[in-house]
């Protein structure tokens, strides 16, 4: 696939903090792009570097293998989902959706067509005429998402756009999300402090920590192949025991002893953890440290104070991380 977005060492400094310290990515044409990390390490900041809201320091934003560094951002041929969603409260879905088109001077019958063509994309065929305030977070976030990809952006820029909604409704607009992605093919870059979003929604992540990428790659790299124990931590729990990590779905507990083979210690529960479809039981070892195993719910009846077999096998190990 061609490269449609490449940063070359892009830095911003905001008088003595450095926000974006010297970050390198390409991203391909189509794909699902996530940038993922905690609060204040910089991916939100980078974002708006890609759409012109803020000036790099130094280094080179390429789109389509041009640099558009010195591009206002209405020359930028990107669009921006923000995390409020930034609809405008006095006009109608519709009148929202027809905005940025009507800036461009886009009108008549083209104007018809293409807005129908985005409300059919996200299902809100009927809501046309509904402001803001009439709409729930789901509608507004697809209002948002439709006045984006009218424009026929050449990427499409979301900053953590599932935030503001409740647990329930973010995982089925994550999967509607994903499903619109895919129907029209449009590269999109996704801000997100959320391990399971970007795990879930992305082809590439670049996870980023204090300004700098930590390590660029699949989910499936970086979860299973963490470069670093930051990598390795941020995406999800991990026992680090003997030098290496185990992650707890990948760890074992049994009350008699392992087959040879495998690694093992021993120790005594110490407590569970209820998560619905399973249990994380934790364990004190012999020697002070603990471990946790993720237990299936109709296999979790082990107590606390009994002896028990933790193990793992060798190919499940996280090693050889920096720090």
């Amino acid at each position: 696939m061609a490269v449609v977005l490449e940063l070359r060492r892009v830095s911003k400094h905001f008088a003595s903090q450095i926000a974006v310290n010297d970050v390198s990515f390409q991203i391909e044409r189509g794909a699902f792009y996530a940038l993922l990390g905690p609060s204040g390490c910089g991916k939100t900041t980078t974002l708006r570097l890609i759409a012109g809201f803020e000036d790099a320091t130094s280094g080179d934003i390429l789109l389509n293998g041009e640099r558009i560094n010195d591009l206002r951002p209405y020359h930028r041929p990107v669009s921006t989902v923000f995390q409020n969603y930034a609809l405008f409260p006095h006009l109608t879905a519709q009148e929202n959706v027809e905005f940025g088109l009507r800036q461009q001077g886009v009108e008549g019958a083209e104007l018809t067509r293409r807005v129908g063509e985005a409300f059919e994309l996200v299902h809100l065929r009927g809501k046309e005429d509904r402001r803001p305030s009439q709409l729930s977070g789901g509608e507004k976030q697809r209002v948002a998402l439709a006045r984006s990809l009218v424009l026929r952006p050449e990427v499409l820029l979301l900053d953590e756009p599932l935030s503001a909604l409740d647990p329930n409704l973010r995982k089925q607009v994550r999967a509607e999300l994903r499903a619109l992605q895919r129907q029209v093919g449009t590269t999109f870059v996704f801000v997100t402090h959320d391990q399971e979003e970007a795990l879930s929604l992305s082809d590439q992540i670049a996870l980023m920590h204090d300004g700098r990428l930590e390590q660029t790659g699949t989910p499936e790299d970086l979860y299973v192949r963490p470069k670093t124990r930051f990598v390795a931590s941020f995406l999800g729990a991990v026992n680090w025991v003997r030098g290496v990590g185990v992650r707890p779905e990948v760890t074992r507990i049994s009350r008699t002893t392992p087959v040879a083979g495998v690694r093992s210690l021993t120790g005594v529960v110490a407590n569970s953890t209820f998560f619905g479809n399973c249990l994380h039981v934790e364990t004190r070892l012999d020697g002070g440290d603990s471990m946790v195993a993720e237990v299936a719910r109709v296999d979790a009846d082990y107590r606390p104070g009994e002896q028990v077999h933790m193990w793992w096998h060798a190919h499940d190990e996280i090693a050889g991380l920096a720090e």
